[in-house]
């Protein structure tokens, strides 16, 4: 399965948008975001501080309270609690059978991730727990994923184009699998996209939890322009890891680095996007 198409940061700038004289907070996009957990509060404030670096409108974040207050002294522009939003981030941090696992707020917003109609980026560990279908976006990893296709994690790795395209199908959702090169793909398989621009020093706690966030961010704001459908997030998917591999890069230049590091260099990655039409490491 060799027709995977290359995604460029070029290609990743058409999917990347910019505010105009016209825009508001809510015009650029409401992400609602119901990560982490009172054990791991770390991946709710990675994923929102990612999506704000990444230019999102807003942030509502639901969640423990433990999360919550981690998450908002590291940014205090984002809103606790439900509200309108043009797409959801569920998922990571939090590792459950069913809702009756979550703390009773968690489950709210898994309940209103469902029920909203909106496009939800689903981390491996909120899959049970969210109604799938064409309008989520499923990051899995490779052992995440050989879990879902009930494989051995050899498998998935030695065929990571033909795991997505089992995976989408199976779930009716796209799927983008994450590794040294990030796979896309679309429920019918009409679209396969393929990103190269990672590291291998990003191979460490807390990456999934960033990428989780821009690619919420890019998410919500273009659904608040235009329609998003299963195509479209493709496509936005396989520029979230663009962005997120390009900035990487950045932090890295060459060595090691914090999340932290990396959701500081987004900003600069996407201006360069939106300015130029292309970023480099």
């Amino acid at each position: 399965m060799n027709d995977f198409v290359p995604v460029t940061p070029s290609d990743a700038a058409a999917w990347t948008t910019a505010p105009t004289g016209e825009s508001t907070k809510y015009r650029r996009g409401v992400l609602g975001v119901a990560t982490g957990s009172a054990a791991y509060p770390g991946a709710a404030v990675l994923g929102v501080d990612a999506a704000v670096h990444t230019g999102v409108g807003m942030v509502r974040y639901v969640g423990p309270d433990r999360a919550t207050d981690h998450v908002l002294s590291r940014r205090p522009e984002a809103v606790a609690g439900v509200g309108r939003v043009q797409a959801w981030l569920v998922g990571s941090g939090i590792s459950a059978a069913s809702l009756d696992d979550l703390d009773d707020t968690t489950a709210e917003a898994f309940r209103r991730a469902s029920d909203d109609g909106v496009p939800v980026v689903v981390d491996a560990g909120a899959i049970p727990l969210v109604d799938l279908g064409p309008l989520a976006v499923l990051t899995p990893h490779a052992g995440e994923l050989a879990k879902l296709l009930r494989v051995d994690r050899d498998e998935v790795e030695g065929d990571p184009r033909g795991s997505a395209l089992r995976a989408a199908e199976r779930t009716g959702s796209v799927v983008l699998l994450k590794g040294a090169d990030t796979h896309v793909v679309t429920p019918d398989g009409s679209v396969r996209l393929v990103a190269s621009s990672a590291t291998p020093w990003l191979a460490a706690a807390g990456a999934g939890d960033v990428l989780g966030g821009v690619l919420g961010a890019l998410v919500a704001t273009r659904a608040g322009s235009a329609a998003v459908g299963p195509e479209e997030l493709a496509h936005l998917a396989a520029a979230a890891a663009v962005v997120h591999g390009t900035a990487a890069r950045r932090a890295s230049g060459g060595g090691p680095f914090p999340m932290t590091a990396l959701v500081a260099a987004l900003p600069g990655v996407v201006r360069d996007l939106v300015t130029t039409g292309d970023a480099t490491a």
